[in-house]
């Protein structure tokens, strides 16, 4: 554990990696972060996406004339746009990493002590970037979704009624509910409690249960706060006019799409910085693209012996 008192890796930790050891550091708190590789994602050039819009107007429904003969007078009509769509800009997730040049100097034979600090400061910012989507005051999912597209449960539990409500909801080509993995497995009893065990399905080689053939994907950071939590339902992509994340791609230093590290120099205590930046956000791009389900207590369970 490194010293509280440090601002770097301490050697006594370092050593740990560099002597009779063959594993890199494990760390519980990484996620598979499944929200993140499902949602499309769109690089930004200018760092602002646009999302135009048609006005709900009049105006906005065509005029039309079905005919069968004869030559009737056409309507005239056209699409009135909003005259000002909502911009997205991106968001930052910085940090410095700290190494003193004597740790990744002496106790980097077997592990790059350098590469492995960066590699866990990534997956912090992945953990973060993740929470973001969800839960940023300015652009998160669960703060995007409008007061129409937002229900309760029936009784408290999740149950396959709840989900049926999302789906008429969010019925233009639904990808997914993302939920708290406790109420996926309060989903479960319900289900089954009522004889309809849901399906799995293989998505990116892990299995997902599945309701209306929808999978139901896990997420731990969706609030939850005394056994009350969200599901929410989504449309995915540009071309269906649904949910899209956002990035900025090719910056200094990338190491992958989006993030960067990049070296800031070596100060008079050797040692070396790096700055960590990702650029990102997201846009739902119509209303009825995502959908949440909230009070849904996963605290319910059944005697099933009885």
């Amino acid at each position: 554990m490194s010293d509280p008192n440090h601002f770097s890796l301490t050697a006594a930790a370092a050593r740990n990696l560099a002597t009779a050891t063959v594993t890199v550091p494990q760390w519980d708190e990484i996620t598979p972060r499944w929200l993140l590789k499902l949602l499309p994602w769109i690089d930004i050039d200018g760092g602002v996406y646009r999302v135009n819009q048609v006005q709900k107007t009049d105006r906005a429904t065509v005029e039309l004339l079905t005919v069968e003969g004869g030559e009737p007078k056409l309507p005239s009509t056209f699409v009135d746009y909003d005259e000002n769509p909502r911009e997205y800009h991106l968001s930052t997730i910085q940090t410095i990493l700290n190494t003193h040049t004597r740790v990744t100097d002496l106790y980097s034979n077997e592990i790059d002590q350098l590469r492995q600090q960066v590699r866990l400061v990534v997956e912090a910012v992945k953990e973060r970037e993740e929470w973001e989507l969800l839960n940023n005051p300015n652009f998160g999912l669960l703060r995007e979704v409008v007061d129409s597209q937002r229900i309760n449960t029936l009784s408290g539990p999740p149950t396959p009624d709840d989900l049926d409500e999302l789906l008429r909801l969010v019925w233009k080509k639904p990808a997914f509910f993302l939920a708290h993995p406790k109420a996926i497995a309060a989903f479960g009893r319900e289900a089954t409690r009522r004889g309809v065990p849901p399906p799995t399905v293989n998505i990116l080689g892990s299995p997902f249960i599945t309701w209306r053939g929808i999978p139901l994907v896990p997420s731990d950071k969706l609030p939850l706060e005394d056994d009350k939590t969200t599901i929410i339902l989504l449309r995915l992509g540009e071309a269906e006019q649904g949910v899209v994340a956002l990035q900025k791609t090719g910056v200094t230093g990338e190491v992958e799409p989006g993030l960067s590290v990049r070296y800031m120099g070596t100060n008079e205590h050797s040692v070396a910085s790096h700055l960590v930046t990702r650029y990102f956000s997201a846009a739902v791009l119509t209303h009825d693209a995502i959908a949440r389900l909230d009070n849904v207590f996963v605290g319910n369970y059944y005697d099933y012996s009885a």
